[in-house]
Parts: C-alpha cells; structure tokens; sequence
C-alpha cells in the first residue's frame, strides 16, 4: 500500500467509519437480543385504583368510578399473563344502591336478613314466647346489644380488622330480590369492592338447621373468612339468672364439650390476627332453653372447624341504673378458600338434638345426674302421651315411684318398730358413756355394745334411712329435668302455676309441702329418744319450704314431693293400723349396771 493510499483515511472518515459500525452493532443488538418493551394496556381496562376502598362511615357503597372498571383479562402469551403467577388481578366492584332486606319463613322460625352486611336481623322461634309481660314470640336476635356492639349474627369475620369491618357494611346484591320467601328456598349475598370479594349463600328448610357458605378474596387470592354470632343470644327477658350472666360459648373437641360463661371470656383484642383454635368437632353459643350451634357441612370429618370466642359488652338498665353487661361472641371457619357450615338454631330438645351429625344432647345439662334424669324425663314425656297436662304427668309419676318404693317404706317401717322397742336399752348403754369424750377409746366399747344389741334383734341402723336416700337422687334428677328440658318451659299446670320450671311466684307449693313433711314426720315413729334429734326432724320440713322459697327450685319438683308426702300421708296411716307401735323393752341390767 503507497503512501498515498494511506492518506486517503482522514481522521474525520476514520470517526464517521466507526459511528456508523457502532450503530448497526447496537442495532443488531436491541432486535435480536435485548430486552422487549411493555405492552401497554387500553386506559379501559385498568382497574380503577383512584377511589379508596369502602368503610363502614361510608356504608360500603364503592365510587361510580369503580362500579365502571373490570379487571384485565389475561390470556396466554400476554404480559399480565406472564406475571398473574405472583398477583392476582383484582375484581370488578360490586354493590347494590340501596339497604333492603328478606324474610325466610317456615312453620318453626321467621328469619329476617338484611343486606348491608348481609346479617341477620331477627330469627323469631314462632313456637315460643319470652318472658316479657305480655309474651312475645321469641327473637334470639338481641337488636339493641347488635346496635352497641356493632355486629350481628352471620357477619363474617376476617382476620385482618379494616377488610371485616368493610365486608360487614358493604351492601350486598342479593338474590331473590322479594321481600318475602318460604322455605325452602336459597338465598345468594355478594359484594366486592375491587379488592375485596365476599359472597354468602344460605339454603333454608323445614328444620331448625339452616346451611350457609362464605368464601372471600382479595385481590383474587383466598383469605380465611369465618361465620360469626355477634350483639347477644338467647331469650333476653329472662330474670333468674338474668340472660348476660347465663349464656354461654362452647366447643366439642373428641366428643368432649366444654362451656365458658362470660366471666371466662377475654376481650377481642386478646385474639391476634388469624389466631384461631382448631380442631373442634362443632361449636356454638346457649342459654339455658335455646343454642346456636356452628357443625360442619354433611360429610365433613369431625374435628374439621377453627373457632374463636369472646365477650364485648353493652350499656343497659338494670335495677334503675346504666350498667354494663357482658355479651358473649363466637366465630367458626374452616382452614381453606370456603367455609360451609350448617347451622342449628332452636330449642335444645333432647331427642331432637340427639339425632343430629354429630349428636348435640350434651347441650342438654343434665349434669352427672344424667343416669337418674334421662329415664325420668323420657318416663314423663311417655305419660304426656296420654295425659296432656305435664303437672299432672307429674303427678302420676310420683304416684308410681311411691308405689314402687312402698315395699322399701314398709321394710323402713318395721325396722324403725324394732329400733323403737330397744331405744331404751339403747338410751342406757349411751348414758353410760357420755361422760367420756368422743376421742376416747372407750367409745369404741360403746358402738360395740349397741351393735350388739342391733344384731340381736336383727336390726340394720341404716334400713329405716334407705326410702329418703333412694328419694334424694330422683329429686336431685328431676329437678335437673324440670329446669332444663325445654318441654317444662312455660309449661302450665293449674292456676298460678304457669311454669313449671320455675319456682312458685305466690310460695303456696313451698308451704303446703313443708305442712304435709311435717305431718308425715309427726305420724311416722321416731328410731331415736334423743330431744335434739327429735327437734332436727320436726325442723326439716320447715327448712325445706324455706329453701324452696329462696332458691330458684322449680315449682315441678315442689309438686313432686308435695305429692308424695300426701302419698306418704296415706301409707303411714295404714302402717300404723295394720302395724301399730309396741311397747318399749325395758331396760336391761348386765354386769351389775343398767345397760
């Protein structure tokens, strides 16, 4: 190459050379091999993000702007599409214009749910009445504590506080729109308010079970979402034990049930977020007649359902002043995208509750007495069959069981002739050694010549207490019957006598059986000739009309034995014609001293 050659690459070709050579390397380098630009969606399909999400101030109703956008579609390929892996699109809003409610009625309930939250305003057990004066059909909804609290029954329960408090104001769509409906029917509930999407569906039947399904999401992810009982349960005009002292929440875990009255419950904010118990095979709320109970959907395993319970409170008028009282609270949810729960809303009667999946008569607190009470109160409901009236039930029962025991009360009786004849003997061998002190070992001497002289003659010192100590269990049992089974609520037998599970308003009952005891105890020989013993049994007529009197006793039980010391009347005067009392065995002398 000559020199000329050379020159003919001047600095400034030389620079223009290599510009250009970069240029195409670059661009090159953005077609096949650099990064792809973003696609750019349409100003229509973004989801609208300027309008805030719903509160509870606002009643949930989403902005105009937001009731316009819808999420955007991703399909194979796209970018969104490439990245939904890791954010779910949110969902279009949805709200209705306006709060409505609907009525589900069948013959056994009338339930009212509203659909800004879509809660349950009222659930009315057309087949009974509360205690108010007049008596009203009974509405387990407590309106006025739902109102303080801010919650109601069937609200859903999140466990984050701002989405909760947003999906129970919203107002939902629903479906049927009617104002009215009978069962059965199906009611559908659904809300969103772009990122937050929460639909219920409820399926109402004949029977006190009513089955309900809540699923939410947000953001198009699934979130845990519970069923809750909030603002109070039960009959509220019950007076003894007022209604916020004797609810309860409870749970079954292995077929155990375990109950916690108010006083036993933390406040909300001792429940983290998302802290749930699981485990639990159903779970639930109660007074003394009625239950809310929270089990899993048919076919569902036992053990299968998470719960939380609380106590919040309300202000209200007690005794002429504001007082706060406790209201109870539960929620129940199932770990997964859905909750499906069926629902039992009702009496706590026994043999209905026995037949659920799983059986609920445990709700039934029959106590450990449970053995005695379950064949007397089935023994009553078989009389009911054919005697209408459950005081006279009542009646008839008692007469069989005296007549059952009568051979008991005529062994007693001829034992306490026996126990009559050697009192004096008796009465001598204690006077010999009551100067000695209880602790002293000659008081073994003692027991022993009195048994001596029990065997004797044949006596067992137990057999004339053995009619009172088989009588103590059946009332203690039907006691227990008469005030929790909801057969005897309200149940009538004549006159004043209203309600039987309840004590005698006017003490008649109380006073006329202390007079009858009294009587029976003046007609039937006494075993003992000890002044203060004879003074302890006189007494105890009077002791037991008095305790009936202070204490809720039920006026069922105060005519139970009533009738059966009227019975007990009638028996001992003919014991004491056919078998009238001898004369006393004197005394006698052995080792020189009087025995």
């Amino acid at each position: 190459m000559t020199m000329q050659e050379k020159d003919k690459f001047t600095p400034e070709l030389r620079i223009l050379a290599a510009s250009l050579l970069s240029m195409a390397v670059i661009l090159v380098w953005a077609k096949y091999f650099g990064p792809k630009p973003p696609v750019t969606q349409p100003q229509a399909n973004k989801p609208g993000i300027s309008a805030p999400a719903p509160t509870a101030a606002d009643g949930g109703k989403p902005d105009s702007k937001m009731m316009g956008t819808t999420a955007a579609k991703s399909g194979p390929g796209s970018a969104t599409g490439a990245t939904s892996v890791t954010a779910a699109a949110p969902v279009g809003a949805k709200s209705d214009t306006q709060e409505r409610s609907i009525v589900i009625e069948n013959d056994l309930y009338r339930v009212e749910i509203s659909n800004r939250g879509a809660v349950v305003k009222s659930w009315q057990l057309k087949k009974y009445t509360d205690d108010a004066k007049p008596p009203r059909i009974l509405d387990l909804v407590h309106p006025k504590a739902a109102e303080q609290v801010g919650g109601w029954p069937f609200a859903v329960v999140l466990d984050d506080a701002e989405l909760q408090t947003a999906a129970n104001a919203g107002l939902y769509q629903m479906s049927p729109e009617g104002a009215s409906v009978a069962a059965p029917t199906d009611v559908d509930f659904s809300w969103s308010d772009g990122h937050l999407e929460v639909t219920k569906h409820f399926h109402f039947d004949g029977s006190y079970v009513a089955h309900v399904e809540v699923s939410a999401k947000k953001d198009g992810t699934p979130i845990t979402a519970g069923i809750a009982w909030l603002g109070g349960f039960g009959d509220v005009t019950v007076a003894n034990p007022a209604n916020w002292d004797s609810v309860q929440t409870y749970y079954s875990e292995g077929g155990k049930i375990s109950t916690f009255l108010p006083k036993k419950l933390d406040g909300i904010d001792k429940w983290g977020n998302g802290l749930w118990q699981g485990g639990k095979d159903f779970t639930g709320l109660e007074d003394r007649y009625f239950t809310a109970t929270f089990l899993p959907a048919n076919g569902a395993a036992p053990g299968t359902l998470e719960t939380r319970y609380w106590k919040t409170s309300e202000t209200m008028q007690v005794a002429g002043q504001q007082t706060q009282v406790p209201v109870s609270e539960v929620a129940t949810a199932i770990a997964g995208p859905n909750t499906a729960l069926r629902v039992y809303v009702g009496p706590k009667d026994y043999d209905v509750l026995k037949k659920m999946t799983p059986p609920l008569q445990g709700l039934v607190n029959f106590g450990w007495l449970e053995f005695i009470a379950d064949p007397l109160f089935h023994g009553l409901k078989w009389l009911h069959n054919y005697i209408p009236n459950w005081g006279w039930s009542i009646v008839v029962l008692t007469l069989i069981i005296n007549m059952l025991l009568f051979p008991l009360r005529i062994s007693s009786y001829r034992t306490t002739l026996k126990m009559q004849r050697v009192a004096p003997e008796v009465k001598a061998i204690n006077d010999r050694f009551k100067k000695y002190s209880m602790r002293d070992p000659r008081q073994q001497e003692k027991n022993k010549e009195v048994m001596a002289v029990y065997q004797r003659e044949g006596i067992n010192p137990v057999g004339g207490c053995v009619p009172m100590l088989l009588q103590m269990p059946l009332w203690f049992g039907l006691n227990t019957v008469l005030r929790y089974a909801i057969e005897m609520r309200h149940a009538r037998w004549f006159g004043w006598i209203t309600d039987l599970s309840s004590r005698d308003p006017y003490y008649v009952l109380p006073v006329m059986m202390g007079l009858s005891m009294y009587l029976v105890s003046k007609m039937t020989p006494m075993t003992s000739t000890d002044p203060q013993q004879q003074m302890m049994m006189k007494i105890m007529p009077v002791t037991m009309a008095g305790i009936f009197m202070i204490s809720p006793i039920s006026s069922g039980l105060a005519v139970y034995i009533l009738t059966s010391s009227v019975v007990g009347i009638g028996q001992q005067w003919y014991l004491n014609r056919a078998h009238p009392v001898p004369a006393p065995t004197p005394a006698k002398i052995t080792r020189g001293k009087k025995s």
